[in-house]
Parts: C-alpha cells; sequence; structure tokens
C-alpha cells in the first residue's frame, strides 16, 4: 500500500502498535535514542550517535518481532516510521493514549 500522506500512514501505524507492551519498548528505545542524541551533542562524542540508533531501533524491533509478531513498517516507509515513532511518543506523553 502507498500512502499518499502521513496521517493516512499513521493510522496503520497505530494497528501495527496494538500491544501496549510493544508500544512501551517503542517508548523505551524512542527515549533513550534522544537521550543518547542529546548526550553526543553536549559532549561530541560521536558514539552516542550510533549507540541512539541501536538502542532506538534494538527496542522496537524486539517489539514486533517477540511481542507483536509481525514486520515493522520502517522497512518499507523508514521516514514515515521514524516520524510516527515520534508521533506516537509524543501523543503518549500528551496522554492521548497508553
Amino acid at each position: 500500500m502507498k500512502y499518499s500522506n502521513f496521517e493516512a500512514f499513521y493510522q496503520d501505524y497505530l494497528k501495527e502498535h496494538a500491544h501496549p507492551l510493544n508500544r512501551k519498548m517503542h517508548y523505551i528505545g524512542t527515549s533513550g535514542a534522544l537521550i543518547f542524541i542529546l548526550l553526543g551533542l553536549l559532549t561530541s562524542y560521536s558514539k552516542f550517535f550510533i549507540l541512539a540508533l541501536i538502542f532506538g531501533y534494538g527496542f522496537a524491533w524486539l517489539g514486533h518481532f517477540f511481542v507483536e509478531k509481525n514486520k515493522p513498517l520502517t522497512f518499507k516507509y523508514p521516514l514515515y516510521s521514524l516520524r510516527a515513532d515520534f508521533q506516537m511518543l509524543f501523543d503518549f506523553l500528551a496522554q492521548k493514549f497508553n
């Protein structure tokens, strides 16, 4: 399926992240990645950026493969998926859902 806009993609993205534990793993991964990016910017230690990728994708992919038992949308839609990871975290922090 091709998506004409982010909103259409995001609705399917949320369906692929229906299990609460998978969402929590994404929240942990995305939050951790943001912390590593911040540390990288503050210290100029480039390995923090690599850790951000490993931590962020690691938690998300474990959630898909072992909890949700589906294939991450990031393989087909990497930019929309990255944006959706942050959107889902921000929606959680804004208490739009758990």
